[in-house]
């Protein structure tokens, strides 16, 4: 029985999630000029059918100079009719049904590679201070790692203030374009991430030095954003999970978690990782099978946050795959919602067919997803990021399968 998951979830600005299983936010790389175009409505309208509880859109670049890739959607500094006709198109689309759709919002800061966005290939990309992406210790990641990223500039108090404009900006344009909300990005090593990390911010400023001043680029984007949308607008949050044991300590994460759900927001998803460490696509354990030792990757963190802070709707994202399990963690009050990726890429409709149909049973409501580990070449080059980045190719391939009125299929078994 899926019950609990079947449940609606209001959130303090009073929009209301009919279930709770959230389609998580992936890379779609797939958009015309900058804007959402004909893959991303055939895509969303698939999504949008599929009984979820919200979606949440992949990365959508606050800054046309710094972007993640030169295929997603971004938002330039003048927003044309075009621009603004196609935002409203995708968000009639994808809530056609009623599934409220969230932008989520990014600025990718140090892993903008080479020639990305509106900016030379050996133009520097912008961080918190100038700490380099390193995919591996081997000499070939090393060489990439300058080759792609090399040493980001630290960005002067001006430029924060932009970049925080940039993300109100963003904000008001999903607003106005008919999204039922935004999420901030500030997981994966992207720049806000950075701020937060002791690892990536080195700053002594009012901006870094403390873990309160390295949260304040985040709380300030959020007050900035909460100025330009009415109340009932969703303002969410994605955060990593602590990396205790190594440079961050659980004590400062709690901290700059309990700074910033003192502000107007409406959830804060877990997630965990980087372009240095993919624990977002791979969890800890690449050879563990799918068990639960396995399944949500950052469950034991969200675990902490909820004895904490134990009115914030919580959101846990990496590695659910079973409905026994996503109950289990509804149930046990780690969290209130379920991000579901990659199942999601295989199974656009998984909630109304699978984890939410009553009519099948939790011996077979398991979204199975065999590892994709490439050819042997792929596995014989010392490039961990590879290795990851190969199964998550696979994902990005079935949505854009999806976008061009393809079924998309998962992994096939091992052999």
């Amino acid at each position: 029985m899926a019950s609990v998951l079947a449940s609606p979830i209001k959130l303090p600005c009073g929009l209301t999630f009919p279930n709770r299983l959230v389609k998580a936010a992936m890379a779609e790389s797939m958009a015309d000029d900058s804007k959402p175009g004909d893959a991303y409505i055939t895509a969303y309208n698939t999504w949008g059918t599929g009984g979820w509880g919200s979606l949440l859109t992949g990365n959508v670049d606050v800054s046309i100079v710094y972007r993640g890739s030169n295929n997603t959607v971004a938002v330039k500094s003048t927003v044309d009719k075009a621009a603004r006709d196609a935002w409203t198109r995708w968000a009639t689309v994808s809530q056609q049904n009623g599934t409220p759709t969230i932008i989520q919002l990014v600025h990718p800061g140090r892993q903008s590679p080479g020639g990305a966005g509106n900016r030379g290939f050996f133009e520097k990309s912008i961080a918190p201070s100038p700490v380099p992406v390193i995919l591996g210790n081997g000499l070939l990641e090393r060489l990439l790692s300058k080759l792609f990223f090399g040493t980001p500039r630290e960005m002067t108090v001006k430029e924060i203030e932009e970049v925080t404009q940039q993300f109100v900006a963003a904000a008001k344009l999903a607003y106005e374009t008919g999204f039922k909300g935004i999420q901030i990005h500030g997981a994966h090593g992207y720049l806000l991430s950075a701020f937060l990390s002791l690892r990536t911010n080195l700053r002594t400023d009012d901006y870094g030095g403390t873990a309160a001043k390295r949260a304040r680029i985040v709380i300030e984007v959020i007050r900035a954003i909460r100025k330009v949308v009415p109340a009932s607008f969703c303002v969410g949050l994605k955060i990593n999970s602590a990396d205790v044991g190594g440079s961050e300590s659980l004590e400062d994460s709690l901290e700059q978690v309990g700074l910033i759900v003192q502000e107007q927001l409406d959830f804060l998803e877990i997630s965990g990782g980087s372009m240095e460490n993919m624990r977002m696509a791979a969890g800890d354990n690449l050879d563990a099978t799918r068990t639960a030792q396995r399944e949500a990757f950052f469950l034991d963190y969200s675990k902490v946050v909820r004895a904490k802070y134990p009115n914030v709707i919580l959101m846990v994202t990496g590695g659910f795959r079973t409905r026994k399990g996503m109950r289990s963690a509804i149930e046990s009050n780690a969290c209130d919602l379920i991000g579901l990726g990659r199942p999601a890429a295989a199974f656009p409709h998984l909630p109304k067919d699978m984890i939410l149909n009553e009519n099948m049973k939790d011996a077979d409501a398991i979204a199975d997803l065999t590892p994709v580990r490439g050819n042997w070449l792929v596995r014989a080059l010392p490039i961990k990021a590879l290795h990851v980045g190969i199964d998550t190719m696979y994902y990005g391939k079935q949505i854009h399968k999806m976008a061009a009125g393809g079924k998309p299929q998962p992994p096939p078994k091992s052999r």
